[in-house]
């Protein structure tokens, strides 16, 4: 499979997962009572985000308080949700939902309500569920202000304590965990134009409403309505928790019509994360050895190759992308599980988890695109991934996803052969000169995985390596690592021209047999 990439210049960038608001109409008044009705369900949804779609696009006011708008970063902090007003506590429901107050950043409501067996219930926003810490505000004068958005928690690690399992905060992105998990990348509801078109359009998701969980519930069901200026969608969420928790998401988009610029770059179950170095691209002058919420792209392909690109922290923005059809999964991976190649006690890198999309129903032809830009710390979201769809449906018709979203730690998906485990660039002692080395590029790569581990002591492997016109094989050894009964792969590639990227493919072969994915790699220009 051939991938495709190009460098485009950085007029977009990928904001952090809680950098964009929500964005809604507020409901004045107190809770209300509920009011019984038909039953909400997807459906119900659905005829929502399809009204939407047929009426103009306005934006909700991002106009705060006066006393509330003026108070910074630590001082919005400083406001907390009271853990013992939780939604579901009283019930002792093995789910609870906690709000997040406005301010700062998140300027734009959201609406909530709950869905129980009597009715629909909106839930205001009353200043008594928060603690306000040492701020001067006045939340009695703000009516119902609404919310920035709301986590769930559950007894993901311990009987005893409810654990942060899901949180959904910032335009369409949200971001879950799994046992023993920490908090790492994120997803998003859709992506428009975060390359090609006019700039990037962020959907927001406008409303909620959280499916009230029964006492004996595995499971907890959230609906999201969303809304942008070309796009409209109903979404449902059946979050489960466990080793991998996981999301099934049933997405129904709708095109606005007249909505003057047509969508160029739809995004389906995108993923957004951060890397900023690794054994791939190492940093000096940094004591860590790798920092990075993911450190790969893997791709199923319909065609049944797997795939695996490594991710990097360019110069300039780089688009690259793996054209298939009916794909049979792809994700943002963090591999590497060792604290030992992070040494970061706060950070915790090896505890972020990898997001594993796996489509549930045939996707049709189209591709994975992932988007790489440039970052200069790790406190940048620099990395998209997602999938595109070569046709789309005329105004008016629905768009229809459903995917099963797994956030997946030490037991995550991997290809039924063999993996890369490691990508280590750079060289040993050589007798070249200087001026030779400087135009030569190596890779270090070890496999692993129950397809090499089930071959003979004396079985022959080998690499089957492939550039583009701007690199030269100068050398290609495979050998099994007595040191981690891995296989060892070695590549250097000589440049044409150091100005422009390679292309890199290749995988180890048994007997004419391919018995591991295939390790796909840009070397960036010089």
């Amino acid at each position: 499979m051939q991938a495709v990439f190009s460098y485009r210049s950085p007029a977009f960038r990928c904001t952090l997962w809680a950098a964009a608001a929500l964005t809604a109409t507020l409901l004045a008044g107190v809770v209300q009572a509920q009011t019984p009705g038909p039953a909400f369900d997807f459906d119900s949804l659905t005829r929502l985000a399809r009204e939407r779609a047929e009426k103009p696009y306005r934006a909700a006011s991002d106009k705060l308080p006066a006393d509330l708008a003026q108070l910074d970063y630590d001082q919005v902090r400083d406001i907390r949700w009271r853990p013992d007003r939780a939604l579901w506590r009283a019930e002792q429901l093995p789910f609870e939902a906690m709000f997040f107050h406005l301010g700062l950043y998140q300027k734009e409501p959201v609406l909530i309500n709950e869905v129980t067996p009597q009715g629909l219930r909106h839930l205001s926003y009353r200043r008594a569920d928060f603690d306000y810490g040492k701020n001067q505000v006045r939340p009695e004068a703000w009516g119902d202000l609404g919310f920035a958005g709301f986590r769930l928690h559950n007894h993901l690690n311990s009987s005893a304590y409810k654990d942060e399992l899901v949180v959904f905060q910032g335009a369409s992105y949200f971001r879950a965990l799994g046992k023993g998990q920490q908090y790492g990348l994120s997803a998003r509801g859709l992506a428009i134009d975060t390359v090609g078109g006019s700039g990037e359009e962020f959907p927001r998701f406008t409303e909620f409403w959280l499916v009230r969980p029964d006492p004996s519930a595995t499971q907890v069901t959230v609906y999201a309505l969303m809304d942008s200026a070309r796009a409209t969608g109903a979404f449902r969420f059946d979050i489960q928790p466990g080793t991998s928790t996981t999301t099934t998401v049933h997405s129904r988009i709708f095109v606005r019509p007249g909505s003057g610029q047509p969508i160029a770059t739809l995004g389906v179950a995108p993923l957004t994360s951060m890397f900023f170095f690794g054994e791939n691209q190492p940093r000096k002058g940094d004591f860590r050895p790798e920092v990075h919420d993911s450190d790969g792209l893997m791709v199923a392909t319909g065609e049944g190759e797997w795939l695996w690109r490594p991710l990097q922290n360019p110069q300039q923005t780089l688009v690259t992308s793996f054209a298939t059809k009916n794909p049979k999964g792809f994700g943002l991976m963090q591999r590497d599980r060792q604290w030992s190649n992070y040494e970061d006690v706060e950070a915790r890198y090896e505890r972020r988890p990898s997001a594993w999309v796996r489509p549930l129903h045939d996707w049709g032809a189209g591709r994975v695109e992932l988007v790489q830009l440039s970052t200069p710390d790790e406190t940048h979201d620099n990395i998209v991934a997602y999938w595109v769809p070569a046709q789309m449906p005329p105004p008016g018709q629905p768009m229809e996803f459903a995917y099963e979203l797994s956030w997946q730690g030490d037991e995550q998906q991997r290809p039924p052969g063999a993996w890369a485990t490691q990508s280590r660039r750079g060289m040993g002692y050589s007798k070249q000169p200087a001026e030779a080395l400087a135009q030569q590029v190596q890779y270090v790569v070890d496999f692993d995985g129950p397809a090499l581990r089930a071959l003979p002591a004396n079985a022959t492997v080998k690499a089957v390596v492939t550039s583009d016109a701007n690199g030269q094989l100068l050398e290609n050894i495979v050998y099994r690592n007595p040191a981690t009964d891995q296989w060892r792969m070695t590549v250097r590639i000589q440049r044409q021209q150091a100005d422009r990227p390679i292309e890199l493919r290749a995988f180890l072969q048994h007997d004419n047999h391919a018995v591991s994915e295939t390790w796909t790699h840009i070397i960036l220009p010089e």
